[in-house]
């Protein structure tokens, strides 16, 4: 298993933050979402928190010939689990990959939440496990897919400012 975290304090207030998320797809940085749709979507009256569970389509740039060995499709897709507590000021999602989870397993969660001064604090973690049917080449497999996950992290921020640049107009 090989694990990934990162955080980056945003200059905005949570409530443009947390606002923007919801805009962030698609955006030209993140050219391989293809869509993103709400399955279910929960609001508790008396706690305020709004739960959302969404379906997210990627295309996987991932070499022709890996994909052909593994017998995979290009098209994946992820499901995201989302919470914001207005109270709390905290906006958690989580995903796992539906997708040739028999092969690799992402596990990610983001965290949005307060900072003092008018900042959010934005924290990411990921988790990647090989499966069985690669535990030959696990090692490989998982270090292959942290190293693109950690790309795409940076390549997700930088489209992220675009979006929140927007909202904030």
């Amino acid at each position: 298993m090989k694990l990934f975290q990162s955080k980056h304090e945003f200059q905005y207030e949570w409530s443009l933050v947390s606002a923007a998320n919801w805009q962030k797809y698609p955006n030209e940085h993140c050219p391989h979402v293809q869509h993103v749709d709400v399955l279910n979507r929960t609001l508790d009256p008396e706690t305020g928190i709004l739960t959302t569970e969404r379906l997210i389509t990627v295309d996987q740039n991932v070499p022709a010939l890996i994909m052909k060995i593994m017998g995979c499709p290009t098209t994946q897709y992820v499901r995201e689990i989302s919470v914001i507590d207005p109270k709390k000021k905290t906006l958690t999602m989580s995903s796992e990959n539906l997708t040739m989870s028999n092969i690799l397993t992402v596990r990610e969660t983001i965290e949005y939440k307060e900072h003092p001064n008018d900042k959010t604090l934005f924290t990411q973690q990921a988790a990647f496990s090989a499966g069985s049917m690669v535990s030959r080449w696990a090692n490989t497999v998982e270090d292959f897919s942290l190293k693109r996950f950690q790309q795409n992290a940076a390549v997700g921020r930088e489209g992220f400012s675009k979006v929140r640049s927007v909202v904030m107009v």
